[in-house]
């Protein structure tokens, strides 16, 4: 199991996760940040530190953020095809980036 990064953080890419991370598997793309699953050790020390609450275990993704999944997966594809990915989940949902997030 990894951890994902949902919707939360389209248009909100705060750092505080990525700086708990002991393996550095948090990387920033153009809208969000994303998790490698593949560098990813399943700590869980990125999770409480998300002011956004957007970073959850991938068994416990909402189906309502299940393209998120794909999202992260798509790291290894490298950061143009999970823009692609994200530009057309914003695109598809019409995700406000003025939303606010509680």
């Amino acid at each position: 199991m990894t951890y994902i990064i949902g919707e939360n953080c389209v248009d909100t890419k705060d750092m505080s996760c990525q700086s708990v991370c002991p393996v550095d598997c948090i990387h920033e793309v153009e809208k969000m940040l994303v998790i490698d699953p593949d560098e990813c050790i399943d700590c869980g020390a990125c999770e409480p530190e998300c002011p956004v609450d957007a970073i959850l275990p991938e068994d416990a993704i909402p189906d309502e953020w299940q393209p998120f999944v794909k999202i992260n997966y798509a790291f290894k594809d490298g950061k143009d095809a999970v823009n692609g990915l994200v530009a057309a989940y914003v695109e598809e949902t019409g995700l406000d980036p003025d939303r606010t997030i509680e």
